[in-house]
């Protein structure tokens, strides 16, 4: 009985190292905060490549146009690292959360999820500053 569970512990410990996956996303969730509309907004997602064969990025895709991400179409060779650019282009005002698809190695996904709250700058210019005209009738 102690051998067929030792068997069984030993299958198992040497499948689990052959399923685990070659790429690492360092961070698959970023928060940007709070950001302004209208100004663009870009962060860089790290990949790794932890296996013994290169890995290509067949495809990068976001689920709305407001999205862009850009990304090095070689592959990545094992132990080296990319980068994915991702944008977000802040148009409209509001809570915002958009997923980004990595497509390797012909058929393989991983998921990166952008988020964070555009805030809507004030319409017109800013108040008049009182001291401005104090300190000009001052120095004239």
């Amino acid at each position: 009985m102690r051998k067929i569970l030792l068997l069984i512990l030993l299958f198992l410990s040497f499948s689990g190292a052959y399923s685990q996956d070659a790429i690492e996303i360092k961070e698959t969730v970023y928060d940007f905060g709070k950001i302004p509309q209208g100004k663009p907004a870009y962060y860089f997602f790290e990949i790794v490549n932890n296996g013994n064969e290169a890995i290509s990025l067949d495809n990068v895709t976001a689920t709305c146009g407001c999205t862009t991400p850009e990304w090095n179409k070689e592959p990545i060779a094992p132990g080296s690292s990319r980068k994915i650019k991702v944008g977000y282009n802040a148009a409209a005002d509001g809570y915002f959360e958009k997923y980004i698809t990595v497509t390797y190695n012909g058929n393989q996904t991983k998921q990166l999820t952008i988020k964070g709250n555009v805030w809507k700058a004030p319409v017109g210019s800013a108040p008049a500053n009182p001291s401005i005209q104090f300190l000009k009738q001052k120095f004239n």
